[in-house]
């Protein structure tokens, strides 16, 4: 169960496949994951922990609730 905070990149994508999330994929400027339509982007991998307001954005992107995200 993360703590919903700053958190390693690596950690994040868990989270996100065990939620049903594939990838990452490369595209673009950044990598991405995909589950149904959904689309999120994930954060370089050299730019440290992502801190708690990109967190915040990545679980909007991914339709994600901050429980949900808890519960994992």
């Amino acid at each position: 169960m993360p703590a919903f905070g700053p958190i390693k990149r690596r950690d994040l994508i868990r989270v996100l496949r065990r939620l049903g999330f594939a990838g990452p994929f490369s595209g673009g400027r950044h990598q991405f994951m995909v589950r149904g339509d959904r689309v999120v982007r994930v954060p370089d991998p050299h730019g440290g922990d992502v801190g708690r307001e990109l967190l915040s954005r990545i679980l909007d992107q991914a339709g994600v609730s901050r429980a949900e995200f808890e519960g994992v």
